[in-house]
Protein backbone atom coordinates (compact mmCIF):
# COMPACT_ATOMS: atom_id res chain seq x y z
CA UNK A 1 0.00 0.00 0.00
CA UNK A 2 1.65 3.42 -1.24
CA UNK A 3 2.82 5.86 1.68
CA UNK A 4 2.78 9.68 1.44
CA UNK A 5 6.20 10.91 0.83
CA UNK A 6 6.09 12.98 4.34
CA UNK A 7 2.69 12.59 5.59
CA UNK A 8 1.40 15.50 7.97
CA UNK A 9 2.63 13.43 11.10
CA UNK A 10 6.09 13.18 9.92
CA UNK A 11 6.32 17.06 9.36
CA UNK A 12 4.85 17.65 13.04
CA UNK A 13 7.58 15.77 14.57
CA UNK A 14 10.07 17.46 12.11
CA UNK A 15 8.40 20.59 13.02
CA UNK A 16 9.06 20.07 16.79
CA UNK A 17 12.54 18.69 16.19
CA UNK A 18 13.30 21.84 14.46
CA UNK A 19 11.64 24.31 17.53
CA UNK A 20 13.68 22.63 19.68
CA UNK A 21 14.25 24.95 22.95
CA UNK A 22 11.55 27.35 21.08
CA UNK A 23 8.29 27.48 22.51
CA UNK A 24 5.45 26.31 20.89
CA UNK A 25 2.75 25.65 23.27
CA UNK A 26 1.59 27.84 26.22
CA UNK A 27 -1.35 27.35 28.85
CA UNK A 28 -2.82 30.41 29.88
CA UNK A 29 -3.80 29.68 33.78
CA UNK A 30 -5.08 32.83 35.69
CA UNK A 31 -3.16 35.15 33.51
CA UNK A 32 0.26 33.22 33.55
CA UNK A 33 1.60 31.49 30.36
CA UNK A 34 3.15 27.88 31.15
CA UNK A 35 5.33 27.77 28.37
CA UNK A 36 6.01 24.11 26.45
CA UNK A 37 8.98 23.97 24.15
CA UNK A 38 9.62 21.44 20.42
CA UNK A 39 11.88 19.34 23.08
CA UNK A 40 9.23 19.39 25.83
CA UNK A 41 6.59 18.13 23.81
CA UNK A 42 8.60 15.89 21.96
CA UNK A 43 9.83 14.16 25.74
CA UNK A 44 5.94 13.91 26.87
CA UNK A 45 4.89 12.67 23.18
CA UNK A 46 7.58 9.77 23.78
CA UNK A 47 6.55 9.46 27.64
CA UNK A 48 3.11 8.72 26.09
CA UNK A 49 4.02 6.28 23.12
CA UNK A 50 5.94 4.06 25.69
CA UNK A 51 2.65 4.00 27.83
CA UNK A 52 0.65 2.72 24.98
CA UNK A 53 3.67 0.54 24.44
CA UNK A 54 3.43 -1.09 27.76
CA UNK A 55 -0.21 -1.80 27.26
CA UNK A 56 0.29 -4.22 24.05
CA UNK A 57 -2.52 -1.99 22.18
CA UNK A 58 -2.65 -3.10 18.40
CA UNK A 59 -2.81 -1.01 15.46
CA UNK A 60 -6.06 0.04 14.82
CA UNK A 61 -7.55 -0.49 17.58
CA UNK A 62 -9.40 2.97 19.49
CA UNK A 63 -8.52 4.73 22.28
CA UNK A 64 -10.72 7.37 23.78
CA UNK A 65 -9.55 10.54 24.75
CA UNK A 66 -11.77 12.25 27.53
CA UNK A 67 -9.66 15.79 28.52
CA UNK A 68 -9.95 19.28 29.01
CA UNK A 69 -7.31 21.22 26.66
CA UNK A 70 -3.65 21.16 27.83
CA UNK A 71 -0.43 20.31 26.83
CA UNK A 72 -1.03 16.95 27.70
CA UNK A 73 -4.18 16.28 25.46
CA UNK A 74 -1.71 17.37 22.50
CA UNK A 75 0.80 14.86 23.62
CA UNK A 76 -1.29 12.36 23.94
CA UNK A 77 -3.19 12.61 20.84
CA UNK A 78 -0.17 12.66 18.71
CA UNK A 79 1.08 9.24 20.58
CA UNK A 80 -2.17 7.54 20.14
CA UNK A 81 -1.66 8.40 15.83
CA UNK A 82 2.31 8.03 16.28
CA UNK A 83 1.42 4.26 17.58
CA UNK A 84 -0.99 3.42 14.71
CA UNK A 85 -4.24 4.03 16.76
CA UNK A 86 -7.53 5.53 16.57
CA UNK A 87 -7.93 8.40 18.42
CA UNK A 88 -11.65 9.09 19.69
CA UNK A 89 -11.96 12.45 21.34
CA UNK A 90 -14.61 13.10 23.29
CA UNK A 91 -15.79 16.25 25.20
CA UNK A 92 -15.32 16.12 28.93
CA UNK A 93 -18.04 18.49 29.65
CA UNK A 94 -20.53 16.04 28.04
CA UNK A 95 -23.70 13.93 29.74
CA UNK A 96 -21.63 10.91 30.69
CA UNK A 97 -24.23 8.87 29.61
CA UNK A 98 -23.89 10.38 26.20
CA UNK A 99 -20.12 9.56 26.78
CA UNK A 100 -20.35 5.96 27.17
CA UNK A 101 -23.30 5.86 24.65
CA UNK A 102 -20.49 6.97 21.92
CA UNK A 103 -17.97 4.58 23.56
CA UNK A 104 -19.43 1.59 22.89
CA UNK A 105 -20.41 2.11 19.82
CA UNK A 106 -16.35 2.80 19.06
CA UNK A 107 -15.34 -0.60 21.55
CA UNK A 108 -11.95 1.22 22.57
CA UNK A 109 -9.18 -0.90 23.96
CA UNK A 110 -8.25 1.88 25.97
CA UNK A 111 -10.13 4.84 27.96
CA UNK A 112 -7.93 7.85 29.04
CA UNK A 113 -9.37 10.33 31.43
CA UNK A 114 -8.33 14.13 32.54
CA UNK A 115 -9.19 12.97 36.38
CA UNK A 116 -10.26 11.13 38.73
CA UNK A 117 -13.95 12.32 38.60
CA UNK A 118 -14.62 11.24 34.90
CA UNK A 119 -12.62 8.17 35.18
CA UNK A 120 -15.10 7.23 38.41
CA UNK A 121 -18.02 8.27 36.26
CA UNK A 122 -17.29 6.75 33.56
CA UNK A 123 -17.13 3.32 35.83
CA UNK A 124 -20.22 4.26 37.14
CA UNK A 125 -22.20 3.64 33.90
CA UNK A 126 -20.32 1.37 32.33
CA UNK A 127 -18.61 -0.98 34.57
CA UNK A 128 -17.83 -3.55 31.72
CA UNK A 129 -15.37 -0.30 30.61
CA UNK A 130 -12.00 -1.68 28.54
CA UNK A 131 -8.87 -0.42 30.66
CA UNK A 132 -8.96 3.21 31.58
CA UNK A 133 -6.05 5.25 32.91
CA UNK A 134 -5.51 8.83 33.94
CA UNK A 135 -3.83 11.22 31.27
CA UNK A 136 -1.52 12.64 33.95
CA UNK A 137 -0.27 8.98 35.11
CA UNK A 138 0.23 8.02 31.07
CA UNK A 139 2.77 11.26 30.94
CA UNK A 140 4.48 10.03 33.86
CA UNK A 141 5.71 7.02 31.88
CA UNK A 142 9.38 6.13 31.45
CA UNK A 143 10.33 6.38 27.98
CA UNK A 144 12.37 3.85 26.99
CA UNK A 145 12.85 5.32 23.56
CA UNK A 146 12.20 8.19 21.67
CA UNK A 147 8.74 8.50 19.92
CA UNK A 148 9.11 7.32 15.87
CA UNK A 149 9.79 10.14 14.07
CA UNK A 150 9.84 8.08 10.31
CA UNK A 151 6.33 7.32 10.35
CA UNK A 152 4.88 5.11 7.91
CA UNK A 153 1.22 5.87 7.57
CA UNK A 154 -0.62 4.59 4.74
CA UNK A 155 -2.86 7.68 3.04
CA UNK A 156 -5.88 5.27 3.33
CA UNK A 157 -4.95 4.65 7.45
CA UNK A 158 -8.23 5.77 9.51
CA UNK A 159 -6.56 8.02 12.77
CA UNK A 160 -9.41 9.61 14.76
CA UNK A 161 -13.41 9.07 14.78
CA UNK A 162 -14.79 12.29 15.48
CA UNK A 163 -18.51 11.97 16.59
CA UNK A 164 -21.19 14.28 15.31
CA UNK A 165 -23.19 16.83 17.76
CA UNK A 166 -26.21 14.65 17.06
CA UNK A 167 -28.76 17.62 16.99
CA UNK A 168 -31.45 15.62 15.70
CA UNK A 169 -30.34 11.51 16.86
CA UNK A 170 -28.01 9.58 17.74
CA UNK A 171 -24.68 11.05 17.48
CA UNK A 172 -22.36 9.34 14.67
CA UNK A 173 -18.62 8.80 14.70
CA UNK A 174 -17.02 10.00 11.42
CA UNK A 175 -14.11 8.51 10.33
CA UNK A 176 -11.01 10.75 8.95
CA UNK A 177 -7.63 9.35 8.05
CA UNK A 178 -4.48 10.42 6.61
CA UNK A 179 -5.28 11.62 2.88
CA UNK A 180 -8.00 13.62 4.38
CA UNK A 181 -5.69 15.67 7.00
CA UNK A 182 -2.79 15.90 3.97
CA UNK A 183 -4.45 17.55 1.87
CA UNK A 184 -6.49 19.82 4.66
CA UNK A 185 -3.31 21.53 5.80
CA UNK A 186 -2.22 22.88 2.64
CA UNK A 187 -5.29 24.79 2.43
CA UNK A 188 -5.36 25.90 5.95
CA UNK A 189 -1.85 27.17 5.68
CA UNK A 190 -2.33 28.77 2.16
CA UNK A 191 -5.08 30.84 3.85
CA UNK A 192 -2.62 31.83 6.86
CA UNK A 193 0.44 32.61 5.01
CA UNK A 194 -1.99 35.46 2.93
CA UNK A 195 -3.75 36.23 6.83
CA UNK A 196 0.31 37.11 7.82
CA UNK A 197 1.07 38.13 4.62
CA UNK A 198 4.43 40.51 5.37
CA UNK A 199 5.32 39.31 8.75
CA UNK A 200 8.11 37.76 9.70
CA UNK A 201 7.09 37.02 13.78
CA UNK A 202 6.02 33.57 14.83
CA UNK A 203 2.53 33.43 14.33
CA UNK A 204 0.24 33.67 17.87
CA UNK A 205 -2.79 32.09 18.00
CA UNK A 206 -4.95 32.20 20.99
CA UNK A 207 -7.15 29.34 21.52
CA UNK A 208 -9.79 28.19 23.50
CA UNK A 209 -12.82 25.62 21.79
CA UNK A 210 -12.18 22.31 22.79
CA UNK A 211 -9.50 19.66 20.40
CA UNK A 212 -12.39 17.25 20.66
CA UNK A 213 -13.83 19.29 17.87
CA UNK A 214 -12.75 18.82 14.46
CA UNK A 215 -12.19 22.44 13.31
CA UNK A 216 -10.55 23.40 16.82
CA UNK A 217 -8.22 20.08 16.04
CA UNK A 218 -7.62 21.07 12.70
CA UNK A 219 -6.36 24.58 14.06
CA UNK A 220 -3.88 22.86 16.62
CA UNK A 221 -2.54 20.79 14.13
CA UNK A 222 -2.21 23.65 11.76
CA UNK A 223 -0.12 25.53 14.43
CA UNK A 224 2.18 22.48 15.06
CA UNK A 225 2.82 22.33 11.43
CA UNK A 226 3.38 25.65 11.20
CA UNK A 227 5.65 26.40 13.99
CA UNK A 228 3.27 29.26 15.47
CA UNK A 229 2.64 29.82 19.25
CA UNK A 230 -0.69 28.24 20.46
CA UNK A 231 -1.51 29.83 23.45
CA UNK A 232 -4.33 27.13 25.47
CA UNK A 233 -6.98 29.18 27.27
CA UNK A 234 -7.66 26.74 30.56
CA UNK A 235 -10.16 29.03 32.20
CA UNK A 236 -13.35 30.51 30.06
CA UNK A 237 -13.70 32.59 33.02
CA UNK A 238 -10.82 34.79 31.99
CA UNK A 239 -11.27 34.40 28.78
CA UNK A 240 -11.52 38.50 27.72
CA UNK A 241 -8.47 39.38 30.28
CA UNK A 242 -6.44 36.52 28.41
CA UNK A 243 -7.25 37.17 24.98
CA UNK A 244 -5.96 40.70 25.54
CA UNK A 245 -2.86 40.09 27.04
CA UNK A 246 -2.12 37.21 24.68
CA UNK A 247 -1.27 39.58 22.04
CA UNK A 248 -2.69 37.37 19.63
CA UNK A 249 -2.54 37.35 15.49
CA UNK A 250 -5.84 35.18 15.44
CA UNK A 251 -8.30 33.00 17.01
CA UNK A 252 -10.71 30.42 16.29
CA UNK A 253 -14.26 31.64 17.34
CA UNK A 254 -17.61 30.56 17.10
CA UNK A 255 -20.62 33.34 16.32
CA UNK A 256 -22.23 32.99 20.11
CA UNK A 257 -19.20 34.63 21.08
CA UNK A 258 -18.64 36.95 18.79
CA UNK A 259 -22.43 37.82 19.68
CA UNK A 260 -21.89 38.07 23.10
CA UNK A 261 -18.87 40.46 22.27
CA UNK A 262 -20.81 42.53 19.99
CA UNK A 263 -23.74 42.95 22.87
CA UNK A 264 -20.58 43.64 25.71
CA UNK A 265 -19.67 46.45 23.86
CA UNK A 266 -23.24 47.94 23.04
CA UNK A 267 -24.33 47.33 26.62
CA UNK A 268 -20.86 49.09 28.10
CA UNK A 269 -21.03 51.99 25.48
CA UNK A 270 -24.78 52.44 26.95
CA UNK A 271 -23.70 52.80 30.61
CA UNK A 272 -20.80 55.30 29.50
CA UNK A 273 -23.42 57.31 27.83
CA UNK A 274 -22.40 60.95 26.86
CA UNK A 275 -20.70 62.34 23.81
CA UNK A 276 -19.09 59.14 23.44
CA UNK A 277 -21.97 56.58 23.00
CA UNK A 278 -23.43 59.93 20.36
CA UNK A 279 -20.32 59.39 18.37
CA UNK A 280 -20.78 55.91 18.68
CA UNK A 281 -24.66 55.18 17.78
CA UNK A 282 -24.05 58.22 14.86
CA UNK A 283 -21.13 56.07 13.28
CA UNK A 284 -22.86 52.96 13.61
CA UNK A 285 -26.12 53.91 11.45
CA UNK A 286 -23.60 55.63 9.38
CA UNK A 287 -21.49 52.40 8.54
CA UNK A 288 -24.83 50.26 7.94
CA UNK A 289 -26.72 52.59 5.94
CA UNK A 290 -23.49 52.31 3.50
CA UNK A 291 -23.28 48.42 3.84
CA UNK A 292 -26.85 48.94 2.64
CA UNK A 293 -26.63 51.06 -0.08
CA UNK A 294 -23.70 49.44 -1.51
CA UNK A 295 -21.84 52.26 -0.64
CA UNK A 296 -19.19 50.92 1.42
CA UNK A 297 -16.49 52.41 -0.67
CA UNK A 298 -18.09 55.85 -0.46
CA UNK A 299 -16.58 58.36 2.04
CA UNK A 300 -16.98 57.62 5.76
CA UNK A 301 -19.17 60.55 6.73
CA UNK A 302 -18.26 62.95 9.61
CA UNK A 303 -19.39 60.69 13.05
CA UNK A 304 -18.35 57.34 11.25
CA UNK A 305 -14.46 59.25 10.88
CA UNK A 306 -15.04 60.74 14.50
CA UNK A 307 -15.73 57.10 16.04
CA UNK A 308 -12.12 55.88 13.87
CA UNK A 309 -10.17 58.54 15.32
CA UNK A 310 -12.11 59.02 19.56
CA UNK A 311 -13.71 55.46 20.08
CA UNK A 312 -13.30 52.40 17.61
CA UNK A 313 -9.39 52.17 18.81
CA UNK A 314 -10.17 52.12 22.57
CA UNK A 315 -12.47 49.02 21.52
CA UNK A 316 -9.97 47.37 19.99
CA UNK A 317 -7.99 47.72 22.37
CA UNK A 318 -10.01 46.92 25.23
CA UNK A 319 -10.94 43.48 22.68
CA UNK A 320 -8.36 42.23 21.59
CA UNK A 321 -4.52 43.97 21.91
CA UNK A 322 -2.34 45.64 19.48
CA UNK A 323 -1.15 42.52 17.06
CA UNK A 324 -4.62 41.21 15.53
CA UNK A 325 -5.18 40.48 12.15
CA UNK A 326 -7.87 38.65 12.33
CA UNK A 327 -10.63 36.72 14.01
CA UNK A 328 -12.09 33.24 12.71
CA UNK A 329 -15.12 32.44 12.96
CA UNK A 330 -16.99 28.88 11.90
CA UNK A 331 -19.07 26.16 13.96
CA UNK A 332 -22.57 27.84 12.39
CA UNK A 333 -23.36 30.77 10.42
CA UNK A 334 -22.38 34.11 11.55
CA UNK A 335 -25.14 37.20 11.62
CA UNK A 336 -23.93 39.07 8.70
CA UNK A 337 -24.57 42.11 10.88
CA UNK A 338 -22.45 41.05 13.84
CA UNK A 339 -19.56 40.53 11.12
CA UNK A 340 -20.44 43.99 10.33
CA UNK A 341 -19.96 45.12 13.52
CA UNK A 342 -16.38 43.65 13.69
CA UNK A 343 -15.40 45.10 10.27
CA UNK A 344 -16.45 48.52 11.54
CA UNK A 345 -13.92 48.22 14.22
CA UNK A 346 -11.54 47.80 12.01
CA UNK A 347 -11.34 44.10 12.84
CA UNK A 348 -11.53 41.59 9.95
CA UNK A 349 -13.47 38.54 10.53
CA UNK A 350 -13.20 35.54 8.04
CA UNK A 351 -15.52 32.77 7.97
CA UNK A 352 -14.86 29.11 7.45
CA UNK A 353 -17.81 26.78 6.82
CA UNK A 354 -17.49 22.80 6.91
CA UNK A 355 -18.68 19.98 9.02
CA UNK A 356 -16.97 16.97 10.65
CA UNK A 357 -17.55 15.17 7.80
CA UNK A 358 -15.51 17.51 5.14
CA UNK A 359 -12.59 17.14 7.83
CA UNK A 360 -13.77 20.84 9.23
CA UNK A 361 -13.76 22.78 6.06
CA UNK A 362 -15.46 23.01 2.76
CA UNK A 363 -14.83 27.13 2.02
CA UNK A 364 -12.87 29.61 3.31
CA UNK A 365 -12.85 33.51 3.46
CA UNK A 366 -10.38 35.11 1.19
CA UNK A 367 -8.01 37.52 3.48
CA UNK A 368 -7.79 39.83 0.77
CA UNK A 369 -11.47 39.70 -0.07
CA UNK A 370 -14.45 38.96 2.11
CA UNK A 371 -18.12 39.85 1.52
CA UNK A 372 -20.16 40.26 5.05
CA UNK A 373 -22.94 37.30 5.73
CA UNK A 374 -20.77 34.86 3.13
CA UNK A 375 -18.15 32.15 4.00
CA UNK A 376 -16.22 32.49 0.85
CA UNK A 377 -14.87 30.45 -1.65
CA UNK A 378 -14.54 26.19 -1.93
CA UNK A 379 -10.73 25.68 -0.52
CA UNK A 380 -8.23 24.15 -3.54
CA UNK A 381 -9.31 20.33 -4.29
CA UNK A 382 -12.54 21.31 -3.16
CA UNK A 383 -16.26 21.19 -5.50
CA UNK A 384 -19.28 22.56 -4.05
CA UNK A 385 -22.73 22.40 -6.15
CA UNK A 386 -26.10 23.41 -5.31
CA UNK A 387 -28.87 19.88 -5.64
CA UNK A 388 -32.19 19.52 -4.53
CA UNK A 389 -33.60 22.21 -2.14
CA UNK A 390 -30.95 24.30 -2.51
CA UNK A 391 -28.98 21.35 -0.29
CA UNK A 392 -24.98 22.11 -1.07
CA UNK A 393 -22.82 18.78 -1.85
CA UNK A 394 -19.53 18.63 -1.89
CA UNK A 395 -16.49 16.31 -3.10
CA UNK A 396 -12.83 16.08 -2.87
CA UNK A 397 -10.30 14.85 -0.83
CA UNK A 398 -11.55 16.26 2.45
CA UNK A 399 -15.04 14.06 1.97
CA UNK A 400 -14.48 11.35 5.33
CA UNK A 401 -14.20 7.59 5.04
CA UNK A 402 -17.70 7.04 6.76
CA UNK A 403 -19.94 6.92 9.70
CA UNK A 404 -18.04 4.40 12.08
CA UNK A 405 -20.38 1.02 12.55
CA UNK A 406 -23.09 2.52 10.18
CA UNK A 407 -22.64 1.72 6.54
CA UNK A 408 -26.68 2.70 5.88
CA UNK A 409 -25.87 6.01 7.33
CA UNK A 410 -22.75 6.62 5.19
CA UNK A 411 -25.09 5.77 1.77
CA UNK A 412 -27.68 7.81 2.83
CA UNK A 413 -25.33 10.90 2.38
CA UNK A 414 -23.38 10.04 0.11
CA UNK A 415 -24.71 9.88 -3.47
CA UNK A 416 -22.59 9.57 -6.58
CA UNK A 417 -19.37 10.89 -4.94
CA UNK A 418 -20.79 13.84 -3.82
CA UNK A 419 -21.54 14.59 -0.27
CA UNK A 420 -24.80 15.82 1.07
CA UNK A 421 -23.89 18.57 3.54
CA UNK A 422 -27.63 18.80 4.69
CA UNK A 423 -27.45 22.24 4.76
CA UNK A 424 -28.77 25.11 2.56
CA UNK A 425 -26.61 27.37 0.38
CA UNK A 426 -25.95 29.59 -2.99
CA UNK A 427 -22.73 30.86 -4.68
CA UNK A 428 -22.60 34.08 -5.97
CA UNK A 429 -20.54 35.24 -9.63
CA UNK A 430 -17.18 35.93 -7.18
CA UNK A 431 -17.64 31.83 -6.00
CA UNK A 432 -18.39 32.76 -1.83
CA UNK A 433 -20.79 31.10 -0.63
CA UNK A 434 -23.85 32.02 1.57
CA UNK A 435 -24.97 29.25 4.21
CA UNK A 436 -28.74 29.96 4.67
CA UNK A 437 -30.24 27.07 6.97
CA UNK A 438 -30.66 23.55 7.22
CA UNK A 439 -32.45 21.17 4.92
CA UNK A 440 -34.34 19.44 7.71
CA UNK A 441 -34.89 22.87 9.70
CA UNK A 442 -37.15 24.00 7.06
CA UNK A 443 -40.68 24.36 8.20
CA UNK A 444 -43.01 23.64 5.66
CA UNK A 445 -46.59 25.60 6.87
CA UNK A 446 -50.13 24.11 5.85
CA UNK A 447 -50.18 26.10 3.01
CA UNK A 448 -47.28 24.50 1.46
CA UNK A 449 -44.82 27.35 1.68
CA UNK A 450 -41.78 26.86 2.67
CA UNK A 451 -39.57 28.64 5.27
CA UNK A 452 -35.88 28.58 6.45
CA UNK A 453 -36.05 29.39 10.13
CA UNK A 454 -32.43 30.59 10.63
CA UNK A 455 -32.50 33.77 8.98
CA UNK A 456 -35.50 35.44 10.63
CA UNK A 457 -33.96 33.55 13.80
CA UNK A 458 -31.23 35.74 12.62
CA UNK A 459 -32.50 38.81 12.17
CA UNK A 460 -34.83 39.05 15.51
CA UNK A 461 -31.61 38.27 17.42
CA UNK A 462 -29.80 40.96 16.03
CA UNK A 463 -32.12 43.56 17.16
CA UNK A 464 -32.27 41.70 20.77
CA UNK A 465 -29.33 42.10 22.62
CA UNK A 466 -30.85 40.68 26.10
CA UNK A 467 -32.12 37.32 24.33
CA UNK A 468 -30.06 34.33 24.10
CA UNK A 469 -31.75 32.16 21.43
CA UNK A 470 -34.80 32.79 18.83
CA UNK A 471 -36.53 29.37 17.45
CA UNK A 472 -39.32 29.78 14.72
CA UNK A 473 -41.82 26.94 14.74
CA UNK A 474 -45.04 26.32 12.46
CA UNK A 475 -44.60 23.12 10.46
CA UNK A 476 -47.80 22.07 9.46
CA UNK A 477 -49.97 25.10 10.84
CA UNK A 478 -50.86 27.96 9.27
CA UNK A 479 -48.21 30.89 10.06
CA UNK A 480 -44.80 30.91 11.67
CA UNK A 481 -44.53 31.34 15.79
CA UNK A 482 -41.56 31.69 17.63
CA UNK A 483 -40.00 30.96 20.91
CA UNK A 484 -37.18 33.37 22.27
CA UNK A 485 -35.02 32.74 25.21
CA UNK A 486 -33.37 35.86 28.30
CA UNK A 487 -35.24 38.77 29.39
CA UNK A 488 -36.30 40.67 26.65
CA UNK A 489 -39.49 42.33 27.61
CA UNK A 490 -42.73 41.56 25.40
CA UNK A 491 -42.57 45.28 24.21
CA UNK A 492 -39.03 44.52 22.85
CA UNK A 493 -39.92 41.26 21.59
CA UNK A 494 -42.97 42.64 19.49
CA UNK A 495 -40.91 46.08 18.18
CA UNK A 496 -38.31 43.62 16.86
CA UNK A 497 -40.85 41.49 15.14
CA UNK A 498 -42.61 44.00 13.44
CA UNK A 499 -39.15 45.12 12.22
CA UNK A 500 -38.45 42.13 11.10
CA UNK A 501 -41.81 41.36 9.21
CA UNK A 502 -42.02 44.31 7.49
CA UNK A 503 -39.24 42.94 4.83
CA UNK A 504 -40.93 39.79 4.59
CA UNK A 505 -43.83 38.18 2.66
CA UNK A 506 -46.84 37.25 4.43
CA UNK A 507 -46.46 33.59 4.68
CA UNK A 508 -42.74 33.77 6.21
CA UNK A 509 -43.90 36.85 8.82
CA UNK A 510 -43.76 35.78 12.46
CA UNK A 511 -47.63 35.98 14.41
CA UNK A 512 -47.08 35.24 17.62
CA UNK A 513 -44.22 34.46 20.35
CA UNK A 514 -43.29 33.06 23.97
CA UNK A 515 -40.62 34.08 25.89
CA UNK A 516 -38.55 31.44 28.21
CA UNK A 517 -36.52 32.99 30.33
CA UNK A 518 -34.08 30.11 31.01
CA UNK A 519 -31.51 30.25 28.23
CA UNK A 520 -30.88 26.62 25.85
CA UNK A 521 -27.78 25.49 27.23
CA UNK A 522 -25.73 21.96 27.03
CA UNK A 523 -26.41 21.32 30.85
CA UNK A 524 -30.43 21.32 29.93
CA UNK A 525 -29.87 18.91 27.33
CA UNK A 526 -31.45 21.67 24.63
CA UNK A 527 -27.60 22.21 23.16
CA UNK A 528 -25.22 20.03 21.28
CA UNK A 529 -21.58 19.80 22.81
CA UNK A 530 -20.74 22.42 20.27
CA UNK A 531 -23.40 24.78 21.01
CA UNK A 532 -25.97 23.89 18.40
CA UNK A 533 -29.54 23.69 19.19
CA UNK A 534 -31.64 20.39 19.63
CA UNK A 535 -34.57 21.63 17.41
CA UNK A 536 -36.59 18.38 18.16
CA UNK A 537 -35.96 18.00 21.66
CA UNK A 538 -36.93 22.30 22.15
CA UNK A 539 -39.85 21.87 19.82
CA UNK A 540 -41.28 18.73 22.15
CA UNK A 541 -40.39 19.88 25.81
CA UNK A 542 -42.53 23.10 24.99
CA UNK A 543 -45.13 21.78 23.02
CA UNK A 544 -47.76 22.85 25.57
CA UNK A 545 -46.56 26.67 25.10
CA UNK A 546 -46.28 26.05 21.62
CA UNK A 547 -49.94 24.80 21.96
CA UNK A 548 -50.89 27.36 23.96
CA UNK A 549 -49.71 30.28 21.40
CA UNK A 550 -51.87 28.88 18.33
CA UNK A 551 -54.64 28.21 20.60
CA UNK A 552 -54.77 31.70 21.91
CA UNK A 553 -54.64 33.03 18.31
CA UNK A 554 -57.79 31.39 17.35
CA UNK A 555 -59.79 32.03 19.69
CA UNK A 556 -58.06 35.60 19.66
Amino acid sequence: MATSAANFLERIFRRLDQAGNGVVLQEVRGGKFVSATGSDLLRQIASACSFLRQHNLNKGERCVLIAANSVAWVAMDLAIIAEGLIVVPLYSRQATSELVSMMKDCSPAMVICGDCKLRDAVKEHWPEAPQTALLTDALETVSEQEAATNLSLADSDPITIIYTSGTSGEAKGVVLGVSNLNHMFGCTSQRLDMLMAGSEAQDRVFHYLPFCFAGSWIMLLTCLLRGSLLMIETDLNNLATDMRAAGAHYLLNVPVLLERMRSGVDDQLRKTGGFVLAIYERAKASWLRQHRDSAVGNPAGFWLGLARKLVFPTIRKKMIGGNFRALICGSAPLASETQLFFMMLGIPVLQVYGLTETTAICTMDDPRYVEAGRVGPAIPGVQMKQGENGEILVRGPNIFKGYWNHQEATANVMSDGWFRTGDQGEVNEKGNWRISGRVKNLIILSSGHNVAPEPIEDALLGLLPEAHQVVLVGSARGWIAALVTGNPRPDQVQWAVDEVNRDLPHYKRVRAFHIIEQPFSIENGLLTANGKMKRDLILSRFSSEIEDLYRSAKTA
